[in-house]
């Protein structure tokens, strides 16, 4: 495998959030409605889910669950339908318990990315650094796991389970998935966990993606798709926009933005699908009409591995 240089990032110093009462009635107050599309959010995307998974990195750094940061709930007793139950508990042995808390995905990309040894692997949105730490168990000593967050605390929580696992062959760097800190061609595999569905652009961090994978070079995320029609009202409230429900793709809009910027072999692959009990559980801090949305959404979204691969050069 050809050697790429790739920038190190520096350390960064958490900042506050909401710390140990995120879950307080002033918390968790009524969602924010947009009257933008799911195509063009309001520009207060970025700093909402900033705040949220900040507050998430906080709690799980706490020894505490994180779901107060999604629709779902507080408390340790929240479950949500589409972040629990992700990780086989051999598969997360050695993985200290706040990347585990952290874990706001949808999927498991590290498990059904085929990863090899001596690959360069980058996580877009990589959290409190789960996905990061499992990939470079996969790619071994030689290979190397690039994590990308734009959350202060998570980057801070990401370091700290990496220095704890006593894992040596990863770096996380801070920057928005819309604009990737890296060179052209210089990954082997792009992973990420129900991250894309909450990025302002979608067609650029597509297109961010192809430009930094290697030629031959493999597009394997886990993420939430809208498989039917959806309710307005849904696509505007940003508490579901944050749970990763409001802005996802449609299958087929997500395989042509994937063919727009370039890649080839693009295909969905349902993991779990939600039904209106599912739709229930993640509507319920939504500010919404719970029973007639929920009835609505039965099996309108799933859970889904997509892959594409950037074409080889030719010789």
């Amino acid at each position: 495998m050809s050697s790429t240089t790739l920038p190190t990032a520096a350390p960064t110093e958490s900042t506050s959030c909401c710390g140990p009462d995120c879950c307080s009635p002033e918390a968790v107050a009524a969602p924010v409605t947009i009257t933008a599309t799911a195509a063009t959010p309001a520009p207060d995307v970025h700093q909402i889910v900033r705040d949220r998974y900040g507050a998430a990195a906080t709690r799980a750094d706490q020894g505490q669950v994180s779901s107060c940061c999604g629709a779902s709930g507080c408390g340790d007793d929240a479950w949500d339908p589409i972040t629990s139950d992700l990780y086989h508990a051999s598969q997360v042995q050695g993985i200290p318990a706040a990347a585990v808390l952290a874990s706001l995905g949808c999927g498991n990309p590290p498990a059904l990315a085929s990863l090899g040894e001596g690959e360069t692997v980058l996580d877009l949105g990589s959290g409190g650094g789960i996905d990061v730490l499992l990939s470079a168990q996969r790619v071994g000593p030689n290979g190397h796991v690039f994590g990308l967050d734009m959350t202060d605390q998570m980057l801070t929580l990401a370091r700290k389970n990496a220095e704890a696992a006593g894992v040596k062959n990863v770096t996380f760097l801070k920057g928005q998935i819309e604009q990737i800190p890296l060179p052209d061609n210089s990954v082997d595999v792009i992973i990420s966990n129900c991250v894309i569905n909450l990025a302002v652009d979608k067609p650029q961090v597509i297109r961010e993606a192809f430009r930094v994978l290697k030629p031959g070079g493999r597009f394997a995320v886990s993420d939430v798709v809208v498989r039917g029609e959806v309710p307005a009202d849904v696509r505007k409230s940003m508490e579901l926009w944050v749970g990763c429900i409001a802005g996802a793709l449609e299958e087929k809009e997500f395989v042509r933005l994937l063919d727009a910027a370039g890649f080839v072999s693009p295909s969905i692959e349902p993991t779990r699908v939600y039904k209106a009990e599912d739709a229930r559980a993640f509507l319920k801090d939504a500010g919404l009409d719970t029973e007639r949305v929920a009835d609505s959404l039965d099996g309108a979204f799933c859970s889904a591995f997509v892959r594409a691969i950037k074409p080889p050069t030719k010789a």
